[in-house]
């Protein structure tokens, strides 16, 4: 049953990630889709994993569908190394240095930012 809920989720996460990144072109030779839903992906796991641990009686498939599936699925590490890959065959050496540094970094901070978000909506909901 949590292959279920992990698939499911999944399949939601692939789609919302190829419709997103239809949306949203590559800008100047610069992948700014891929660029952006990593981003997303990397505020949405910090956040949600440490919402979720604060609920010790939430059930593991929401986390399944949610974390590993949906998140999981919706975040894409193989396109951006391809795509980082076409950036510098192409000749834009610089733009894929650019590129993967501002998506370490970047993703770091915004996990960092929902880890945040959530231990700060925590602490305000144990003061009222």
């Amino acid at each position: 049953m949590n292959l279920l809920f992990v698939m499911v989720g999944g399949f939601l996460g692939a789609v919302s990630r190829f419709t997103l990144g239809e949306w949203i072109h590559y800008e100047n030779g610069f992948p700014l889709g891929t660029f952006l839903i990593n981003l997303i992906g990397c505020f949405l796991l910090g956040w949600f994993l440490t919402f979720i641990s604060f609920h010790k009686n939430s059930k593991q498939e929401f986390t399944l569908f949610s974390g590993t599936g949906f998140i999981g699925s919706f975040t894409t590490f193989s396109t951006f190394s391809v795509e980082t890959i076409l950036l510098f065959q192409n000749g834009h050496a610089i733009v894929g240095i650019l590129y993967v540094l501002t998506s370490i970094f970047l993703g770091l901070f915004l996990a960092y930012f929902g880890y945040k978000i959530a231990v700060t909506n925590r602490e305000k909901g144990e003061t009222q």
